[in-house]
This record gives C-alpha cells, structure tokens and sequence, in this order.
C-alpha cells in the first residue's frame, strides 16, 4: 500500500484555488503517464530549468532522471541539493466574453526535495531500466536492446529526487466563465 505523502504547511500545498487540488493517487497516476517533467535548480542567486523525461518510483517515493556526466544540472545540485520538480499537461484553450476568464485545461504536478547523485552501480541501473520501461514498457534489455554497459555508466550522471513535500493541480472545465452582460461568444470559439 502506497503512502500518503502529501505534508501540510509546505510550498508544495499552498493553493489558491483548493477545488482544483488532486489527492496522491491522482499525482502517482499522473507522474506515471507524463513525459515530461522540469527540475529547478540553482548556481548561487540564478535559478535554472531543466526539462528532462522522468520515472516517478512509489516504492521509495523518488524521481528519477539522468543527464550527461558534466554539465549545469549537476554543478548545481552539487552546490545546492534543494530542487523544485514540476510536471503539466495541456488540453484546449478556453475563450470567454470576459478578459481575464480566458484560461485554458491544464493538469499540473509541483514536487520539492532533496536531490542526490546515484553512485552505486544496482541503483543507476534500477532508475535507468525504470526510466526505460515507463517509456518502452512492451521492450526488455537483452531481447530488444543491448543493455546498459559499466562504459555508458560512466558517461552518465544518474539522479534521485526524495521527494519532501508535492501537489497536483486539474482544472479541465469544458468551457471558461462568461459573462450574461456580454454578448455571448458564436459557437465557433467555444467548439
């Protein structure tokens, strides 16, 4: 049984709109479906985004993503270890008669945590075959790919995000708010 890690009173739960929160087995299922995901990082005062595809892991409740040996990600999260993670998916834009209702469907996922580069060999193998198989899940290493050898390993930087707090976000109305002292808009912009 999966736990409920959802903790009040942290950034990740902070929510202007409560009606649109999703309770975790909503984030696990989305995690589990999106491809891709965004990891904020810092050097010193200038923060940085990274877009990168992703494996959520329920078991030890952690992201996973790799990234090559040197470069921005891992200079940084060596310096600075807290990360913001984000996720979203987007559906049709939603016009309205009223300015600031135009909106568009939109499903979203914030994580923060504790970042950490994956040093022993069985643990970068296990997130990279995991990261594998939530994007090729019929393909197993050894029948349809070689699998990953110690000099690839080498090459790669392989991280794990200890997920400390996180939320996710659904607005997916069919149409936004409009306005009865407004002409209505022609069906052309609400189809």
């Amino acid at each position: 049984m999966a736990k409920n890690y959802a903790l009040s009173h942290t950034p990740a739960n902070a929510q202007r709109r409560p009606e649109y929160a999703c309770d975790d087995n909503w984030i696990r299922t989305f995690l589990s479906l999106t491809q891709v995901g965004y990891i904020a990082t810092r050097w010193e005062d200038q923060p940085f985004i990274t877009p990168s595809t992703f494996w959520y892991d329920p078991d030890s409740h952690e992201i996973y993503f790799h990234s090559n040996i040197v470069g921005r990600v891992r200079a940084n999260i060596e310096r600075h270890p807290q990360v913001c993670f984000a996720a979203s998916q987007a559906g049709k834009l939603l016009p309205s008669n009223i300015a600031l209702e135009f909106s568009i469907q939109y499903e979203s996922v914030i994580a923060f945590g504790q970042i950490r580069i994956l040093e022993d060999p069985g643990e970068q193998h296990r997130a990279l075959y995991g990261l594998i198989q939530k994007y090729f899940p019929a393909m197993t290493p050894g029948q349809e790919y070689r699998p990953i050898t110690d000099q690839e390993l080498k090459r790669t930087s392989v991280y794990a995000i200890a997920i400390d707090s996180w939320s996710g976000k659904r607005n997916w109305h069919e149409q936004a708010d409009q306005s009865q002292e407004w002409p209505a808009l022609d069906e052309k912009w609400l189809s």
